[in-house]
C-alpha cells in the first residue's frame, strides 16, 4: 500500500480501522477491513503522506497511526536483533 511494490501476504503486515486508530492485526484475526503494509518505516510514511489508509480502509475523516508507528517501530528493532548474531 505504502510503497505498491507486491509481497507475499505472510511478508505483510495487516492493519486495521478501529474506533478511528489504524491498529497492526499481526494474527490476523480482527474484524473489519485490513489493509496490508510492509512492515517497514518508509512503506509506513508513504501510506501516511498519501493518505492510503483513508481510502482502503474505508474510514471517515483521519485515522491516528502514532500506535501502528510504535508497532512497526518494534517490529523493525527486532528484525535488527534477529539479524545480528
Amino acid at each position: 500500500m505504502g510503497c505498491r511494490e507486491r509481497a507475499a501476504k505472510s511478508d505483510l503486515l495487516r492493519i486495521v480501522a478501529v474506533e478511528g486508530v489504524c491498529v497492526p492485526d499481526h494474527r490476523g484475526t480482527l474484524p473489519g477491513r485490513g489493509a496490508y503494509i510492509h512492515p517497514a518505516l518508509v512503506c509506513l510514511d508513504l501510506a501516511v503522506r498519501r493518505r492510503a489508509f483513508t481510502r482502503a480502509l474505508r474510514a471517515p475523516g483521519t485515522l491516528d497511526t502514532a500506535a501502528l508507528r510504535q508497532a512497526v517501530e518494534k517490529t523493525v528493532a527486532d528484525r535488527a536483533d534477529q539479524a545480528t548474531p
